[in-house]
């Protein structure tokens, strides 16, 4: 199970994992910044109050000392000198007499805390005392919270550079990440687009060197696949074909026993024997032209007008239309011309045509029909049969299935041929159960550029 917070696209996680290396990058910059400057401030700022303690040491006398404010002290880091008498009893003068900060005991740095804000932590420096007895003490004193916003504001000024470059950085590597992903894309598109009877393989080339191996795989599989598909088509090929002749030769010689079969019972069984043979020779050349639907797709040589496709159909299966009394019927006030082979388009029609014309009532009527529904031009094969469960209508399109209740000498193939010539011409095939009457409505709907 994937993680609630893990992004799932690729270019989410890169981001993601740069604005984080981003951000320790500035925090470990910061505190570097933080940890060298601090030390460099504090050793420059330390030196310099020595050396102001050290020049004023040496005055036997009180100096007179430069005024310094509240806000020189907390905010500019100004220096507070306070000169003591050489026992510390007394503050003989101060730059800043504000400052109630008694002298230290000893010589050197300390740090002094006057209060809990930040205002009131101190550096103080105490020279020492002098060679003489009345010299008096030097004490200089400046503003600890001054230091550390120093060292601060340098710190974050050091890490501005990297902060700045994160969305270039962001940037770039959507640059890069779009640049990649559309070439798979491309690649996608590529494998999307091909057919189950013409598949290439993918060239390698085209894709990143990272995604180089499952594209390679993806051909192997491929032309494994290839193999399979070319193997299969040639043994249903090469079984319908041999078995071709000898069902011929079977259904000449029962034409030719017919004149000897005496009256009675033997009459009826040679007319079952005569149904499945022809049954048989109906399933092996729906065989046959399910093997050449799944073969290589044959260029179309230009458009095909589907009104005379139509009435040729509809001529050749009115032998079988005589044989059970349907009255077929041809209506087309659409003219309509699709790029596609001939031989699909007459599979796609053929099939539909025979099945409307199988499976109507005896006696009944099948109505094909060219027309435009809502600007789009379809083609409506109707009959007047039992229809479809309306549980079994996608069914259908299945290979061998046959509906509950359908007529005796089918193979389950016609409609399978029929949506797979379709398919791979941009047609489309809908099977509904008629809502004026009874029967079935198989609509083909042609391309909107017909």
């Amino acid at each position: 199970m994937r993680p609630p917070l893990r992004p799932r696209s690729l270019r989410a996680r890169l981001l993601l994992w740069l604005v984080a290396l981003h951000l320790v990058a500035i925090a470990a910059t910061v505190w570097f910044s933080y940890v060298a400057y601090g030390r460099l401030v504090n050793s420059f700022m330390d030196d310099q109050m020595r050396l102001v303690a050290d020049s004023h040491a040496t005055h036997h006398r009180p100096p007179a000392l430069d005024a310094t404010t509240r806000d020189d002290a907390l905010h500019r880091g100004s220096f507070v000198v306070q000169v003591w008498s050489a026992d510390g009893a007394s503050l003989l003068a101060s730059s800043w007499p504000g400052l109630v900060l008694p002298l230290q005991e000893g010589s050197g740095f300390s740090d002094v805390r006057l209060g809990s804000g930040s205002d009131d932590a101190w550096r103080v420096y105490t020279a020492k005392a002098g060679s003489q007895a009345d010299a008096p003490r030097v004490q200089v004193v400046q503003n600890d919270g001054f230091r550390r916003q120093r060292i601060v504001r340098r710190a974050l000024f050091e890490s501005l550079p990297i902060l700045l470059m994160l969305p270039v950085s962001l940037l770039i590597l959507l640059l890069i990440v779009s640049a990649a992903s559309r070439s798979l894309r491309a690649v996608a598109r590529d494998v999307a687009a091909q057919e189950e009877g013409e598949m290439v393989e993918v060239a390698v080339a085209r894709v990143p060197e990272e995604i180089a191996p499952l594209v390679s795989a993806y051909n192997s599989l491929l032309g494994r696949l290839r193999k399979a598909l070319s193997t299969q088509r040639r043994f249903m090929q090469d079984a319908a074909h041999e078995l071709r002749t000898p069902m011929a030769a079977i259904g000449l010689q029962i034409e030719n026993l017919r004149a000897h079969v005496p009256a009675g019972d033997a009459v009826e069984r040679f007319a079952q024997l005569e149904s499945g043979v022809r049954r048989a020779q109906h399933l092996i050349e729906q065989l046959l032209r399910l093997s050449r639907q799944d073969a290589p797709a044959a260029a179309a040589s230009g458009p095909v007008d589907v009104a005379m496709l139509l009435r040729d159909s509809v001529g050749q299966l009115m032998v079988l239309a005589d044989q059970r009394r349907i009255d077929v019927g041809f209506e087309g006030p659409t003219v309509a011309l699709v790029c596609a082979p001939p031989a699909d388009l007459r599979s796609v029609f053929d099939n539909l045509i025979d099945n409307a014309v199988r499976y109507a009532r005896e006696g009944g009527v099948v109505d094909v029909r060219l027309h435009e529904v809502d600007g789009q031009p379809v083609v409506d094969v109707l009959d007047d049969g039992p229809g479809i469960p309306p549980d079994q209508l996608q069914r259908v399109f299945d290979r061998f299935f046959r509906a509950a209740g359908a007529a005796p000498g089918g193979s389950g193939l016609g409609l399978a041929i029929a949506q797979a010539a379709a398919l791979r011409n941009g047609l489309r095939i809908e099977l509904a159960n008629r809502a004026d009457a009874q029967g079935l409505r198989a609509r083909v709907i042609l391309p909107r550029s017909s």
